[in-house]
């Protein structure tokens, strides 16, 4: 044999050494724990056969500790590029069977390359996180590699679509990595993200907490809202992530991709000419009117299970990816509150950012009262859904289906915040408050002189029938240009979809600025 050969065969002998991690018994306990390795991910997330890797015969350069025995190749993570639906993407996965997945500056090194890559040829950059967490061994090289990174996620923030999925364990500095990315996906039960794990906890506050209930899936979906999704098993979130980058472009400089639309443009949706209830204080459910207008009825909520008074989702009009806001009547009334203003802000900016139209559905009552919303910063967590909607240049169509009070009205993308096309339903209402609370305020002396409760009745009762005269319908702002058309509701479809083609060559340009200073 050749000494040429014997080198072909010792790099084929090498790559199937890295390909095994850290060999068939680490696997096995990591399939025995429900989790897919690092490799198996990456197949199941890219093309068939699409995947290209580098680094694989990395190690680490650590020599204390007893580590100068300890190498594998690859060290504990797969980098490298595919293609998802032929998509260029990049990709980094830690590999959990190599040292727990800890990082190490080489193994942070590799993830750097990768996002370096994606930044410099505009493809999105997914992340597969599965980790012990930084290799104490390296001490501070292990915190420099995870700065290294950091520094990255800001720097494509905006540039490229980041997307982090949470298959394991992610503590500590580690998870500030995801919370810099757009979106982040957490596997339910063998998942979780904490700064401080519950021995910590347990030591400095003295609560006795698992790791669940401290930072797992269902927690960081429903309470901290850290994480947009949660799902049951990992191929549902690889799953999710191609569905996710479907609606997304390449980058900033590129407009989200066309699908192809089977559903007809001007369809008629009888049923939403009934959907408003007569009574102003009942509720309907807005992901009806939703899957009403879309295309196929098909839509991606983000955060569905977070702050639930407003729905951020992915759509599409005639093939067309949009973003869509909408507050929700069928959970506190769809009020707009601490939560709710911060999902929605993030969404909106994450729309902007990579040239995703806005349709924004409005029925809102006005924002939350109340100590704790004050307390909590209200006013500032509110203005910035409102800086968000006034910063945003891509196309912004709205539609006001019932109510739309006071500051509430402004801040969704009216057209006082650059909307571009307001439509409103007959429906809408548009004014500082509802009537009944406006009469309290506007003949306040006139009632205090009432002795008689049933004329006072009758007073308020003919006030409050003026006053929804008055704004119980969108002609009023109509007249002033603020509504640009009041549309049949079974017609809507059709209206917001001749409203994007109309928009699709929009040019609009902020200030020229270092950046701007939102309300955080």
């Amino acid at each position: 044999m050749s000494e040429i050969q014997n080198k072909i065969n010792k790099l084929i002998e090498n790559r199937e050494t890295a390909r095994m991690g850290g060999g068939e018994k680490a696997i096995a306990k990591q399939h025995e724990k429900g989790k897919f390795t690092a490799r198996e991910r990456i197949q199941m997330l890219l093309d068939e056969g699409s995947f290209e890797e580098f680094d694989m015969f990395v190690t680490h350069r650590c020599y204390d500790f007893g580590m100068e025995k300890k190498h594998t190749f690859g060290d504990g993570v797969v980098t490298g590029y595919g293609t998802i639906d032929g998509r260029l993407v990049y990709v980094f996965a830690q590999d959990f069977t190599v040292t727990a997945g800890s990082l190490s500056l080489a193994l942070a090194d590799k993830i750097c390359k990768v996002m370096d890559m994606a930044m410099r040829n505009g493809a999105p950059c997914i992340g597969l996180n599965d980790s012990g967490g930084a290799r104490i061994q390296e001490g501070v090289n292990a915190l420099a590699g995870y700065a290294n990174i950091f520094q990255r996620n800001v720097m494509s923030s905006g540039v490229i679509p980041q997307i982090s999925a949470i298959f394991g364990p992610c503590a500590g500095g580690a998870v500030y990595s995801p919370a810099l990315t757009d979106f982040i996906i957490m596997k339910k039960n063998t998942s979780n993200m904490f700064l401080t794990g519950p021995k910590v906890v347990k030591t400095v506050t003295g609560e006795d907490v698992t790791q669940e209930q401290l930072g797992g899936a269902v927690v960081h979906t429903t309470k901290s809202g850290v994480a947009q999704f949660a799902v049951d098993t990992e191929e549902e979130g690889i799953a999710l992530i191609r569905n996710l980058i479907s609606y997304m472009p390449q980058n900033n400089m590129e407009d989200a991709p066309l699908a192809m639309c089977t559903d007809n443009i001007a369809r008629l949706e009888d049923s939403l000419n009934e959907i408003i209830p007569d009574n102003p204080n009942q509720a309907y459910d807005m992901y009806d009117v939703i899957k009403a207008i879309v295309d196929n009825g098909e839509y991606l909520e983000s955060a569905a299970s977070y702050a639930k008074n407003i729905i951020t989702c992915f759509a599409r009009f005639n093939g067309q990816s949009v973003g869509i806001i909408a507050n929700q009547p069928k959970f506190m009334a769809g009020v707009l509150d601490i939560n709710a203003s911060r999902k929605a802000a993030r969404f909106v900016r994450f729309c902007d950012a990579f040239n995703i139209p806005l349709v924004t559905l409005v029925d809102v009552p006005g924002f939350l009262p109340g100590t704790t919303q004050e307390y909590g910063g209200v006013i500032c967590h509110g203005a910035k859904l409102l800086f968000a909607y006034c910063e945003a240049t891509v196309p912004k169509v709205t539609v006001t289906l019932r109510k739309a009070y006071g500051g509430a009205y402004i801040v969704m993308s009216s057209k006082h915040i650059r909307g571009d096309i307001n439509y409103a339903w007959p429906s809408a209402e548009i004014a500082v408050m509802g009537a009944s609370g406006a009469v309290e305020v506007l003949h306040a002396k006139a009632l205090a002189e009432f002795t008689d409760p049933a004329e006072k009745a009758k007073f308020v009762a003919e006030k409050e029938q003026e006053y929804k005269d008055l704004f119980s319908n969108p002609y009023n702002a109509a007249r002033y240009g603020y509504i640009d058309d009041v549309i049949e509701p079974r017609n809507t479809r059709f209206r917001i979809i001749r409203a994007l083609q109309s928009l699709a060559t929009k040019r609009l340009q902020n200030p020229a600025r270092k950046h701007s200073n939102i309300p955080l």
